[in-house]
Parts: structure tokens; sequence; C-alpha cells
């Protein structure tokens, strides 16, 4: 997670954090602090959302602190449209953690799009600068963002000679990528219109029959029905039929079989119905360009494909043929007819232009099935104009943003762009992630009185809040700035519900407001505690206390009654998950009263990663091969062997009987 809004006084108007002569940086001459720095600053806010896709089991936290003395940027315009995995483009602010983006990836002789997950998502405040590429593409990014170029990855601005000595972008220079999106279709009548008109023209039944009846006259019977293999198509059809007063009922059409899909319909029987239906799919007189965009991803939903890098719209109907082919050129497509010589006439249209336009189309025109969107494994062959126009400062500072995904990489406007990392929290700060994260904390000096005005708030509803979630708020800067105590007492006195996570024992320091704000709401600790094998600690935790101290303190706050339980993390593979291990692990922690056990197993996420793998490097060179194995997919360990320890995990905590008693139940018995 990051912070937003850092500022060095409630009215500046300094976008950098570092630089300004107005924070306050110390150094204390103690052998705990020895080699630290502290930057002194002052927040803006201190409650911050958590991107609503997160898997974390709340909305709100609270992180005085960035960076941590345990020891164990770059932006975009949040207007900014990046490449889903459902092939549709998305405001860079409105992506969360957990989506699933494009990123790209080497394999064999070309950089191919491949799918990646992000794992986190920011904002800051920067200045901004515009680059515009040759085919009109424009982006809004901060000097510090980098874009791939056919001469690698060049940031925004630099120098060529001094401290600011960097690869930069140029006129002479070629981003990679497709261009500048498509802006994607209004949701309007008559886009829905065209829709219904090419899904029902290219697949639906729509027709009138005459039966006799017992009084020996005949009557009219009127039928409807549209069946797909694609529920999106189906759902989104049977939704644009709601809109013009037209009911359906959903079957199943055709079950699935060895080779087929199963297959879904809609149908209806009424003679108001069939009318309705049948004058909205009339050939419009003047179709705009709504109703275009509308029967291009009907028809195409209905009759199209798109395999082998080749997208096709095929029918037999000349009427159909014709609208499809004009069409395509009132939006500027460029297409080949092709007659396969069948004895049902069937023709076929295929787009041309490549990825370029194949993206463009699916952008433009927005058919409901999303497989055939798919890019999963395309090579990036420039065929768009994307060479440097310009460069310009804007001159204003505007809300920037960037994400982290497991490729190190997204589509940003067509383009692929670099991002930060999860451990580098520190360098959109001008810091690194590996030394600097430990050593240079940045302490948010006024959070407990931002805490108590947002507290007060009208709008605030007093929702959970979490702390731990990012840095230990009990690290050891805590026992000199002691920020903990008023925050607690914010807490206390708004009745607001909150937890912490600490691998500290100074956590034991503010006992009596932790019980005081317990008899007024729900609080919980958790103590990360992933193993108890002390020589290993050392090595792997040196700035943290030993985890039997830790358990300690677990075992101190269950007595007192404030519900403690124990976050068994991190388990590092192949050095602490053997069956032994495991088992004196959650023995000792259930010995400490524990109310829950919950296991992490290692995350090596971007940053991360390379700072552990830096350490089994030195301490355990025979275990890199078998890391590189088990993480060769991403930041994760293969869900397999995930819910096997888990389950080791919980097998073990039943055992011990961890969980046996509530925090309520121990707050009784200690009164």
């Amino acid at each position: 997670m990051r912070w937003d809004n850092l500022r060095l006084s409630a009215d500046s108007d300094q976008g950098a954090l570092f630089g300004a002569d107005e924070v306050v940086a110390r150094t204390f001459d103690t052998p705990e602090f020895r080699g630290m720095t502290f930057y002194e600053v002052r927040a803006r806010s201190i409650v911050n959302k958590v991107p609503g896709a997160s898997r974390v089991p709340f909305r709100w936290t609270i992180n005085p602190y960035r960076g941590c003395s345990h020891a164990c940027a770059y932006c975009l315009h949040g207007d900014t449209p990046i490449l889903m995995a459902d092939g549709r483009p998305k405001r860079l602010a409105d992506v969360r953690v957990g989506d699933s983006v494009y990123g790209t990836a080497h394999e064999g002789a070309y950089r191919r799009y491949v799918l990646t997950e992000v794992l986190a998502h920011w904002s800051t405040v920067k200045p901004t600068y515009r680059v515009t590429l040759e085919d009109g593409t424009e982006l809004v990014a901060s000097a510090d963002h980098r874009f791939l170029t056919g001469r690698g990855w060049k940031h925004v601005t630099g120098r060529m000679h001094g401290t600011g000595r960097r690869p930069y972008l140029t006129t002479n220079d070629e981003l990679l990528g497709t261009g500048g999106f498509a802006a994607p279709p209004g949701d309007t009548s008559e886009y829905r219109r065209g829709y219904l008109c090419g899904m029902i023209r290219g697949d639906a039944h729509l027709s009138t029959y005459h039966c006799p009846s017992p009084r020996g006259k005949d009557f009219c019977r009127y039928r409807f029905r549209l069946a797909s293999a694609d529920p999106e198509a189906l759902g989104r059809s049977r939704r644009y039929l709601v809109d013009i007063g037209v009911a359906t009922r959903e079957f199943t059409f055709a079950s699935a079989t060895g080779v087929r899909r199963a297959m879904a319909a809609i149908r209806t029987q009424t003679r108001a119905a069939f009318e309705t239906i049948t004058e909205s799919v009339r050939w419009p007189t003047c179709p705009d360009g709504g109703w275009t965009k509308g029967f291009l991803a009907g028809i195409f939903d209905a009759e199209g494909s798109c395999s082998g890098g080749i997208l096709r719209i095929s029918n037999t109907d000349p009427d159909i043929i014709e609208q499809v082919i004009s069409g395509m050129k009132r939006l500027d497509f460029a297409v080949a007819v092709e007659d396969r010589a069948q004895p049902n006439d069937l023709r076929c249209i295929r787009l041309l232009g490549g990825v370029c336009e194949r993206l463009r189309f699916f952008h433009t025109v927005d058919p409901a099935i999303t497989r055939t969107r798919s890019m999963a494994g395309v090579a990036i062959k420039n065929k768009a104009r994307l060479r440097v126009a310009s460069v310009e400062a804007l001159g204003v500072d505007l809300p920037m943003y960037d994400i982290t995904t497991g490729t190190g990489d997204f589509i940003a406007n067509g383009v692929v762009s670099h991002n930060c990392f999860a451990r580098r929290t520190h360098e959109y700060l001008d810091l690194d992630s590996g030394h600097d994260f430990d050593s240079k904390i940045v302490v948010k000096i006024n959070a407990p009185d931002v805490l108590r005005t947002e507290l007060r708030r009208p709008r605030w509803g007093r929702e959970h809040i979490a702390m731990g979630t990012n840095v230990d708020p009990y690290q050891r800067a805590e026992g000199r700035y002691r920020l903990m105590p008023p925050i607690l007492e914010a807490l206390r006195d708004a009745a607001n519900p909150f937890s912490i996570l600490t691998k500290g024992t100074l956590v034991l320091r503010d006992l009596d407001l932790l019980r005081q704000a317990a008899e007024v709401t729900d609080v919980t600790v958790n103590v990360s505690v992933g193993f108890v094998d002390e020589r290993l600690w050392r090595s792997v935790e040196p700035g943290t206390p030993a985890p039997r101290a830790r358990l300690d303190a677990c075992r101190e706050l269950t007595e007192a009654g404030v519900g403690c339980g124990v976050l068994m993390a991190p388990i590092l593979p192949y050095l602490t998950d053997t069956p032994e291990q495991l088992d004196a692990t959650v023995r000792a922690i259930a010995e400490a009263g524990a109310t829950s056990v919950s296991p992490i197993v290692l995350h090596l996420r971007p940053g991360a990663r390379e700072w552990y793998l830096a350490w089994l490097a030195r301490e355990h060179p025979e275990l890199v091969p078998r890391y590189d194995e088990l993480y060769a997919r991403g930041a994760y360990a293969p869900k397999s062997y995930q819910r096997d320890v888990s389950a080791r995990v919980a097998r073990l905590a039943r055992y011990h009987g961890i969980g046996s008693a509530s925090p309520r139940q121990a707050r009784h018995r200690s009164g």
C-alpha cells in the first residue's frame, strides 16, 4: 500500500517529499538507531483506503511510519487507460489490487503480451509532463516514469551528464505497443438497438406460423428464440430486450458434449414481443455512429471469430454482408471480402491491419464476448506510428498513480509502461527498496492530531481500521516517537474498531490503552511469528524481537482480555516447512494462548524478491535452484503447495487446541 497527500504542511505546494528545506532529518547517536535516518514530515491525511479488490478483509488502514527498522516512483495520470485482462481499458486510478491486466514477457525472439496480476496501487502528487507520439497518442506522466522503446527503457526526462544522468526520451525514440486506445462506444439506445439487430439477424430464430384450431379456424403463433454458447452475449441481449419492453425466459438449448460447449437460449412467444423485436431489427435508413458500433458488436458476437491473429465476420445474407462492409468503412476500418465459393454463398469479411486494428475494433464497438479479445502470446511488432513527437512540461502538479504487477510492466494507452515494485515504497521518494527501506524511516509526526480530525468528520462511518498492514507501528522507532499511544486514545475515544499486526513486543507498553479500547469497541492484535528457530531468526529477522518474546507478548495480551492471534508468516519453503518445524511453531503458538493462527507462505513480489534471494544466495545457496522452480510463475508459491501447508497447520492447530477460548471469555476470566 502507498500513501498520497504526504506534505510538509497543509498549505505547502511542494510536490516531492525530499529535497525541501522544511523536512527535518534526524539521526540518533544510540546503538539501536546507529546508521539510521528519520525524516519527520507532516501528513495531510492518516486514514487511508485500501484498494477495493485487495485480498485483505478491511477497507481502511493507518501507517504512522514509512520504512521499517526491523530490517527483515514512477507514476502516470489517473485518466490513463490501462489494458485489462478482458481486453477492455480501465482508468489507472480505478485499477485495484488483484485485478488482472496485460503486461509483457520475452518468449522466444519476441516480447509478447501476457496476463499479470496487480500487486499494489497507490498515488502521489508530482510535476507532470505530456509525451505526444507521432500518431497522436498522448501520455501524461511524471519525469521519472519509464516507457519501453526500441532501444530499451527510458525515463520521460533526464540528463546526459551529471547527477541526473539517465536514459530519457528524445524525438529519436519510438515506443513499443499498439498506440492510443480508441474511445469505447456510448451506452445509448441506438447502440443497444444496433447490437440487438446484429445478434438477432445473425443468430436468432424469429418466425410466425399458423396452427389449426379445434373450431376449424387457423390462428397465428409467434416465436422468438436466441441461442448462444457465450453467456456474455446472451446476457447482454436479454438486458437490451428488457430495455425495449421485451421479457424473455432462459432455458437450456443444448447440453455440453465432448466437443461442444453447452448452449443456453432465451425465448418469448407473445405477439407484442414479436412485433417489438421485429421493429427493433429493421435496417435503419440513415444509421448513426452509435447504431453502427452496436451492430458490428452484435454481428461479431453472433457470427464473428478471432483466431490465429485474424478477425473475421462470416454470413450468407447479402444484406448483412453489405451492412458490415459499410459499417467498417464508416469507422475507417480496412477490410477484405473473401468469397468462399460455397453453395450457400458464404462470404467472409476480414479485418486488415494486424493487432493494432483488432484492438481498435474491440475498443470502438465493444462486443460482449471476452474470450475473442485475448492478446495473450501475441508478439509486439510495431506497425503503429509511435515515434516521440514531443515531451513538454505542463507546469502543474497533479495526482499521479502507479501500480505494481507481476511482470514489472503494464500497457498504458497502448504502449508498454514500466511500474514500481511492492517493497519499493521508498523509490518514488528517491530512496531504494533495500538498505534505504531498512535505514531511512519516514515519521508522520502529526499522525495522532490528524487522526482525531478525521474520526470527527460526519461522513466517517466508524469502520474497522487496520494498523501494521504496510510497516510495523511498533518498530523500534516507536519507542522514541511514541505515536501509538495518542493514536490508540483517539480510537478509544471514538469507539472505533481496530486491529494491530506487529512483530514487536513494544505493543505491551500500551496494554492499558488496548484494554480500555476493548471495553468500548472491537480490538484485535496479531503478532507475526513465522517460526521459532532462533538460529534462523537471527539470520532472517535480525532487527525484530525473538519469536519466543513475541509469543510471550501474545500470552500477556490474551490474559489481559485483548484478543491476540498469530500470523504465522512467513513460512519459508525448505527452511521452516518441515513437519517437525511446523509442529514446533504451532505448539509454541498454542502454549502462548493465541486465539487463532493464520499461516502465510512467503511471497516474493518484485523488489522483495531480489532482496530475499540475495540473502538466500549468501546463506543457503543450495536452495536457490529450488526457489527458482517454486516461484517460477511469479510472486506466489503454487496454490497446491500453499494448500498443503495451510492444511497441515490447520490440523496441528486443532490438535494443539488453538482458539478454544474467545477474547471475550478471556476478558471475563481476567476481570
